[in-house]
């Protein structure tokens, strides 16, 4: 049990915020799974979470329409956590090496409000403290899909982080309205921001196989761990 229990304790870790269950109200499912997939295959520790917080609204996912019905982020995001998950409030970015934030309009409507407000939009103050605190220590940030729009509001203004959605005009000209760069990318490839320590990928803002989703995910993880890697060695 002592080996089991040092091997946790020096295991890298790496905090995978949700936004729900399901892509129209919540965390892209494909893209949350492939990421836990590939820190898994890494022997990496996630460490999810969600913020404890009612969605924006929730969506009939067979229809695409809202409903009257009322759900929790954290409950929600549960599901694909298959139950080990915690509050964004309780994380400890002490015990974080890095941190990556799949897609899903989730991010949009319930890490952020960037789905009604665009460019500007309030982040979820327990998300973006997360953020920041992390961005602060030089750990590094990965954010997919839909996702880098949390990462233009919050360090836009002061970093001009390089960020990717892929090549959507509209989406990209919001990213640019926060202050960060830009810059186009096809669907299973990654944009690493060196100076910034981000990692973005289009995933599925962009038509896609799952095939191909699962390699930006794959990519976007191993750029991260590279990162976080540098961090640590940094500070011994």
């Amino acid at each position: 049990m002592s080996g089991e229990s040092e091997r946790k304790e020096t295991m890298t870790r790496v905090g995978v915020i949700l936004s729900g269950c399901g892509v129209y109200d919540g965390s892209e499912i494909h893209e949350a799974v492939l990421t836990l997939l590939a820190l898994d295959r890494a022997g990496v520790e996630a460490v999810i979470m969600a913020p404890d917080k009612t969605q924006a609204h929730v969506v009939d996912h067979t229809t695409g329409e809202p409903t009257k019905e009322k759900r929790n982020v954290l409950v929600e995001a549960a599901r694909i956590a298959r139950g080990e998950i915690i509050d964004v409030k309780d994380a400890d970015p002490d015990e974080l090496d890095a941190v990556i934030l799949p897609g899903g309009y989730g991010a949009a409507k319930n890490l952020s409000t960037f789905a009604t407000d665009g460019e500007r939009c309030e982040v979820d103050a327990d998300v973006r403290k997360l953020l920041e605190e992390l961005h602060a220590a030089g750990k590094p940030i990965a954010a997919l899909c839909i996702a880098p729009t949390l990462v233009a509001r919050i360090f836009g203004e002061e970093l001009e982080p390089e960020l990717t959605i892929g090549s959507d005009e509209a989406t990209a000209s919001a990213l640019e309205a926060m202050g960060a760069k830009h810059f186009e990318a096809k669907v299973s490839e990654i944009v690493i921001d060196e100076r910034n320590r981000i990692i973005t990928s289009p995933c599925y803002m962009l038509p896609a196989r799952i095939s191909e989703i699962a390699k930006g995910a794959e990519k976007a993880v191993q750029a991260l761990l590279t990162m976080a890697k540098e961090t640590a060695g940094a500070t011994k």
